[in-house]
């Protein structure tokens, strides 16, 4: 019957670490022999994230990676471009109706000032007739459309 009388303890509750906020309250625990641990929480007030950086390392990649502009329409096409719109007689309007596109975009290109846009160069390549785009021979005719004979034709 003495069983009946006894607590029983199924589980000890796990010594929780105090969050100590002041001079005093680490004063009394290191009186008692507590165990102490300091550290810091990470914000952006104490600049702890800062801790472990190599900031001379960062620093020279900020001075040595200079961000490149993109490159503009080279002078070849802008010229290339100019000659063959007027060739056709438009002027820059027409033939900024004909590709669909603004008038300034057209300026910018035979100004050298645009971004190349491969759609936009495609359009007026195939109006103009000549070849705007790659390394080599630009402002060239373009060949015909479709390349040769029909499969049709060359079996016959």
């Amino acid at each position: 019957m003495d069983d009946w009388d006894r607590e029983t303890i199924l589980r000890k509750p796990k010594a929780r670490p105090a969050v100590i906020r002041n001079q005093s309250e680490l004063n009394a625990a290191a009186r008692q022999g507590a165990i102490l641990e300091t550290h810091r929480a990470l914000n952006v007030a104490n600049k702890a994230h800062h801790v472990d950086t190599d900031h001379r390392r960062i620093a020279h990649l900020d001075r040595s990676d200079d961000v490149k502009p993109p490159e503009k329409v080279t002078l070849s096409v802008s010229q290339a471009m100019r000659k063959a719109r007027a060739d056709k007689g438009w002027s820059q309007k027409e033939l900024a109706t004909k590709v669909n596109e603004k008038e300034s975009t057209i300026k910018d290109y035979e100004s050298g000032h645009a971004i190349p846009v491969q759609q936009i160069l495609v359009k007026i390549e195939r109006l103009l007739g000549v070849k705007l785009q790659g390394k080599k021979d630009i402002g060239a005719p373009l060949p015909p459309r479709g390349g040769g004979k029909n499969k049709a034709e060359s079996t016959k």
